[in-house]
């Protein structure tokens, strides 16, 4: 019986890639604090996950001819946070939310990469007859 990795390792890859992604849009943002006119952008995680594992309604190909919707984390899916206290120079960029949001980030792509190696370790374990 074949085992295949998409199966084994569940979401926590494709989590790896987007939490990479989203770590360098929330450091634009925090290197961009004191940009005038600069406003802060995010990623809609849980939308872009479900998309890059085919559980969300989004645009999905049903040929390989069909043109795709991009991939997991593209450009054009980045979205604009909402001020909570906008300024006069127009910065939407508030470094208290955003190294909050950075460190949850962190936090949970840390969580994702010990889920990646539990699986990884019995994969490992299952090979070797233990």
């Amino acid at each position: 019986m074949a085992i295949g990795f998409d199966s084994a390792l569940g979401v926590h890859e494709n989590a790896l890639l987007l939490r990479e992604r989203r770590a360098g849009v929330l450091a634009g943002n925090l290197a961009n604090a004191d940009t005038p006119d600069y406003k802060a952008r995010d990623l809609d995680f849980r939308a872009l996950l479900e998309a890059a594992t085919g559980q969300g309604g989004g645009l999905r190909t049903t040929r390989e001819r069909h043109i795709g919707a991009g991939g997991p984390a593209g450009e054009g899916q980045l979205l604009y946070r909402q001020p909570t206290q906008p300024t006069l120079d127009g910065n939407t960029v508030d470094a208290e939310i955003e190294m909050a949001q950075f460190a949850r980030n962190a936090l949970d792509f840390q969580a994702s990469l010990s889920f990646l190696q539990g699986k990884f370790r019995g994969i490992t374990k299952a090979l070797k007859g233990e």
